[in-house]
């Protein structure tokens, strides 16, 4: 069954006659003779009754005719969405990242988005982790992610972000120096650290440095990690941007030896994405991140 098809018995049944529809369409008469006679044979009945007078719809064709509007109104449909999506009149863009940077970075970098396309709409995908992040693109419930750099060969990535791994102390702490130890740190073991990927980073990093530390992961969220450390009850090591907003009281030193978490902007490699996607995608490749996470984290 064809588009045309439909398209014919719905001329015909409004004019009434095979020629008259047919300069509607600007088609032959033959042409739609062919497209009606083949829909019947198709379905196995006739559609109009043919006579002297013209074409009459039959009682099976006033029923096809109504599902025939609604199939040729519901493509039409079809093709004004696409046409919308195609001219950045329209469309959606769902972006997946990790809650430090859906809630501190992306909604400044959307609004800027919004002032020039306020037509396309821009979806937050909260995630857990980065690894969270890829999974959302693997089964295309988004679009665009920000996740931690280096990543796999299935997705294309820019950097936009490095993001420094810090200690927090207990607001009463002392240490000797303006620079903190491990041995400062180890003071407070089992110092806390994060859950996610980004504590297997500092794991690593951990490795390679001449000292033992006695480190826990029994708590999932960063900001009850800050609150506890604010309480006095244990140090902590999170990536800056996670710890955000830090109360006043706390100690903040940077690593003995530094750490950063690189994070970059991330799409499946050749898969194919709407005008307004690639527009974000743009706008976030020139957004300047490093700025806006150094403001919040200030």
């Amino acid at each position: 069954m064809k588009i045309s098809q439909l398209r014919a018995v719905i001329a015909v049944a409004a004019r009434g006659n095979f020629s008259e529809a047919a300069l509607e369409l600007q088609l032959s008469q033959p042409a739609i003779s062919h497209a009606i006679a083949t829909l019947e044979e198709e379905l196995g009945m006739p559609l109009f009754a043919r006579g002297r007078h013209g074409a009459v719809l039959t009682p099976a064709g006033e029923l096809i005719l109504y599902h025939a509007r609604q199939a040729v109104e519901h493509l039409e449909m079809m093709q004004r969405e696409a046409n919308l999506h195609k001219g950045l009149h329209g469309g959606h863009v769902r972006i997946a990242a990790f809650r430090s940077v859906a809630t501190h970075l992306l909604p400044k970098a959307i609004a800027q988005f919004h002032f020039s396309f306020p037509e396309v709409a821009v979806t937050i995908i909260e995630c857990p982790a980065f690894v969270d992040v890829e999974n959302s693109l693997r089964e295309g419930r988004a679009d665009i992610g920000i996740t931690c750099l280096p990543t796999t060969d299935e997705f294309e990535v820019w950097e936009i972000l490095r993001d420094e791994y810090i200690a927090l102390l207990p607001p009463n702490s002392t240490i000797a120096g303006k620079q903190i130890s491990w041995e400062d740190l180890a003071a407070y073991s089992p110092v806390m650290i994060p859950t996610t990927p980004c504590g297997r980073i500092l794991h690593n990093h951990l490795k390679t440095v001449e000292f033992s530390m006695n480190t826990t992961t029994d708590i999932q969220e960063d900001s009850t990690i800050v609150s506890m450390v604010n309480q006095g009850l244990r140090a902590a090591i999170l990536p800056r941007l996670a710890a955000v907003p830090i109360p006043q009281q706390v100690q903040v030193y940077t690593l003995p030896v530094p750490l950063e978490r690189v994070m970059g902007v991330a799409i499946l490699s050749n898969a194919l994405h709407v005008p307004a996607v690639f527009t974000f995608l743009e706008m976030l490749k020139k957004f300047d991140f490093q700025s806006l996470a150094k403001s919040t984290c200030s």
